[in-house]
């Protein structure tokens, strides 16, 4: 488990800061609570939708916070600073202090820090969220590459525009280190998906040919930074999403918890590779209040709950009578790990009611 700084940073392999490869969902004798002294929440599509709070997050934070543990907002949205966060989930119901908040412009600035002298001039692609962040380590924000900034910083915010995006190609094409806090191609906005930091970081390198070094999920630094301001000893990362959430686990080799209430669907997780394969999953934030039974391999295929399921011909197929259908999907997600991707689970999921 990680405990410091340095154990985050090293470690980085082909399959993991852990080196294992998972075949099956794991299993705690303990509600998540008890087992992990810091939860690394997600929160869009995980604590909130938009301006509303998903079903049962409150309620489930606030046992868990009850109960001694503590409780993360990471985000790769660079836009907001952590104070504004925090006042939007107390408006929620779910009290959080700015120090609660870490986001992608944190990790991104951080970066930026390591890389110029104290003082210095960077120039800013972005929003207040990136501003603040680089004032916590002594750095200037400057809009223009007339203003001589040692470095570019790049984030996403609603006001970035073409004048923006090409100061920064200017700047870039200099010679300039480019930090991203996050490469996220989509934003969720109230009136549906728009384009998210990804895009606007990919007219620069068009215009520049020039890779940015990325902060945020699912890459080191963004991790690494949750667990320099938390100072977590056993942290579990919450999230929706494969590849930001669970593969930022994966890559800082620590245990993850997948919910249902965002982007992620049954289908997608059985297609799952090595390294967006969680350690738990369940319906929503109740499952951190909960123990959790193994998916176990028995006679060729893998048990849960009273289920079992294999992979025969192609096909995935399940059997049993259990009382949660999400034992099923972990038996389920053993057979199609195990088996490889590519088989059809489509019949196996309904008969589970997914």
């Amino acid at each position: 488990m990680t405990t410091s700084e340095d154990e985050v940073a090293a470690g980085m392999t082909e399959t993991g800061a852990t080196g294992q490869v998972r075949t099956a969902p794991g299993g705690s004798e303990l509600p998540l609570t008890e087992a992990y002294d810091t939860a690394l929440l997600d929160l869009d599509g995980v604590v909130y939708a938009g301006p509303n709070a998903i079903e049962y997050a409150a309620e489930s934070l606030a046992v868990a916070r009850d109960g001694g543990m503590r409780l993360a907002y990471v985000t790769n949205n660079a836009s907001r600073p952590p104070r504004v966060v925090a006042e939007h989930l107390t408006e929620l119901g779910i009290p959080a202090e700015p120090a609660d908040v870490i986001n992608s412009a944190q990790a991104a600035a951080r970066l930026v820090a390591e890389k110029v002298p104290a003082g210095s001039k960077v120039l800013v692609v972005g929003g207040a969220g990136l501003v603040e962040a680089l004032a916590e380590h002594g750095l200037v924000a400057v809009s223009s590459l007339a203003e001589q900034p040692l470095a570019v910083v790049q984030g996403y915010d609603p006001s970035v525009g073409w004048q923006q995006l090409a100061e920064a190609s200017y700047a870039v094409a200099s010679g300039l280190p480019w930090v991203a806090s996050n490469t996220d191609l989509t934003v969720p906005t109230a009136r549906g998906i728009a384009p998210g930091n990804g895009t606007l970081v990919a007219a620069v390198r068009t215009a520049t040919g020039v890779e940015p070094e990325v902060a945020g999920k699912p890459l080191p630094p963004m991790h690494r930074e949750t667990v320099i301001r938390t100072g977590a000893k056993r942290p579990l990362v919450v999230g929706d999403r494969l590849d930001t959430d669970i593969e930022g686990a994966w890559n800082g080799g620590v245990d993850s918890l997948l919910v249902f209430t965002g982007v992620t669907t049954p289908a997608l997780l059985l297609d799952a590779p090595v390294e967006h394969r969680p350690t738990y999953l369940a319906a929503d934030l109740r499952g951190l209040l909960t123990a959790h039974r193994a998916a176990v391999a028995v006679d060729g295929g893998f048990e849960c709950g009273g289920w079992r399921a294999w992979a025969e011909d192609g096909v995935l197929r399940v059997s049993g009578a259990g009382e949660d259908r999400y034992d099923g999907l972990r038996a389920l997600c053993g057979a199609a790990w195990t088996a490889g991707p590519g088989l059809d689970g489509r019949k196996a999921l309904a008969e589970l009611g997914f």
